[in-house]
């Protein structure tokens, strides 16, 4: 059955992939200058680089969806044209993307088979595809039921999808963009097991990611980028997180969060028995009640989709609720009538939402006209009835030079910056408003080390000034490391909290699962 979804197998002494001189610019911006790369069949490899970098155009240039300015692709050793996507599957390159491209009404099976049908008619198609599909599925222990609608189904089976469309279509490169950004800890460690089931089949892998630790447990070999230019290519068995954190940033890097213990303050958030029942009926907070005090960090850990979005969204204004709220021992409306975004953040609530580009930002606007968001009665930035957008744009680039955003440039559209500046973006927007309560969601999801170690500094910056803040984040090592108390979620309610320094990954993870007790 495999001979009849592979290539033949390249030969092993020559890269599977070679780029030379690829350049590229998007106007003034020179995204990728001069880059040169080898990648080896059957080889998984790592590029890094700081947000912006130049990655993901370098890699948009690879499946056809930029052209580059300069130089040339070979594929297997021969000079080879990438115009568009459909030459780069023709060429057998397979590309799993930061954001999913799957249609949410389709099942599984339509969206594998979705462009690649035989004929006008879908139905036959499908037909063709299911044993195929199936076949796939269990050869690289996928496991994804083809009757199963994206809707219904988690972000780590979404990304087994994706990587089914990429086989489906004989993919023998596969080009994968930040795959952890939303899986949990033990989806990444089924995704890596995939990885080298398919690594061990002959394919090759190039795996787009900031998280240093993947880059050692699942590379052969890593390139760093900086700055558009391509500055080393290492095998990873001979590096260190550290030398490749300093070769990305260009300076050394504190990998770990450097604070002093908390002195926590008087209760600034008050949570009794919240609950929420969805549109569909279903109960997703089952009776929460937590505190935040003034000068302290409470994370919240859980897997994705077990109450932790609900309760940010209770708490930031969009999603009514029952039971009690109070921010400075003042009750909050929960019922949606009298209360919402703008009166939390009169209240001094600020919030960094876990989808940026969904609920942060509005993609088509420009960077001065997201950090307005909430914000656009503030004095300072208003001349009598009218706004002043002059003083609007001096803030934003004042908070652009503050945060690194690149490129520093507050006339362009969030959509045209990384994802990791898009985050940054909402979060200077959110943290330099002064708030009482920081709500934060995924602080640091698509962030690079650098990036990452700089928002960490700010929220224990805020912490020390004596501010509550609320993390909800997939990472267990940053809820470990940024949080004084945490607190665990599972199916809506609270399973357990713990201190930080009298816990672990095993024990956290056993309660994210739903099972108490001490992990043996």
């Amino acid at each position: 059955m495999r001979d009849t979804i592979t290539q033949e197998r390249p030969d092993a002494a020559v890269p599977a992939i070679e780029l030379r001189g690829i350049s590229k610019a998007f106007g003034p911006v020179q995204a990728n200058k001069d880059i040169s790369l080898r990648v080896m069949p059957g080889t998984i490899h790592g590029i890094i680089g700081e947000n912006g970098a130049g990655k993901s155009t370098l890699m948009s240039i690879l499946y056809g969806f930029y052209k580059a300015d300069q130089g040339q692709i070979l594929i297997n050793g021969k000079p080879t044209q990438i115009p568009d996507s459909q030459a780069a599957i023709a060429a057998g390159i397979g590309m799993v993307f930061q954001h999913f491209k799957l249609v949410e009404n389709f099942t599984v099976l339509e969206n594998v088979v979705l462009g690649a049908e035989d004929g006008g008619l879908l139905r036959p198609s499908l037909a063709k595809a299911r044993k195929l599909l199936t076949d796939l599925s269990k050869e690289y222990e996928l496991n994804v039921d083809p009757d199963a609608l994206i809707e219904n189904i988690g972000v780590g089976i979404q990304q087994r999808v994706e990587i089914l469309k990429a086989l489906y279509r004989r993919a023998d490169i596969l080009i994968l963009d930040e795959p952890t950004g939303v899986l949990t800890p033990a989806e990444a460690d089924h995704l890596f097991r995939i990885l080298k089931g398919l690594k061990d089949e002959g394919k090759t892998i190039i795996m787009i990611t900031h998280k240093l630790r993947e880059i050692m447990e699942i590379t052969d070999t890593v390139s760093v980028m900086r700055r558009g230019e391509m500055t080393a290519t290492v095998k990873t068995s001979e590096t260190s997180p550290e030398e490749l954190a300093e070769l990305m940033v260009g300076r050394k890097v504190l990998l770990h969060v450097d604070k002093k213990p908390a002195t926590p303050g008087a209760k600034v958030l008050e949570v009794e028995n919240l609950r929420v029942v969805d549109e569909k009926g279903v109960e997703r907070l089952r009776g929460v009640s937590l505190d935040v005090c003034a000068g302290e960090i409470v994370g919240i850990a859980g897997v994705s989709g077990n109450g932790q979005s609900e309760l940010l969204e209770v708490l930031g204004g969009y999603q009514t609720a029952t039971g009690m709220v109070r921010v400075n021992g003042q009750d909050i409306d929960l019922t949606g009538r009298f209360s919402d975004g703008q009166s939390r953040r009169a209240r001094g609530i600020a919030h960094v939402p876990e989808d940026r580009q969904r609920e942060g930002l509005v993609m088509e606007f420009t960077a001065w006209e997201n950090i307005a968001f909430g914000y656009h009665n503030d004095p300072r930035y208003c001349r009598g009835p009218l706004m002043d957008n002059n003083a609007l744009r001096e803030d934003t680039e004042g908070k652009i030079e503050r945060f690194d955003i690149r490129p520093a440039n507050c006339w362009q559209t969030a959509k045209s910056f990384s994802g990791g500046n898009q985050q940054k973006i909402v979060l200077a927007r959110e943290m330099e408003r002064d708030p009482d309560l920081l709500l934060v969601g995924q602080p640091t999801r698509g962030v690079d080390i650098g990036a990452i170690e700089f928002i960490h500094k700010q929220l224990i910056a805020l912490r020390d000034q004596g501010k509550a803040i609320l993390l909800v984040s997939v990472e267990l090592d940053e809820i470990l490391s940024l949080s004084d108390r945490i607190i665990v979620m599972f199916d809506g309610r609270i399973m357990g909290e713990r201190l930080p320094d009298q816990t672990d990954e095993k024990e956290l993870g056993l309660l994210m699962a739903g099972i108490q007790g001490k992990a043996a």
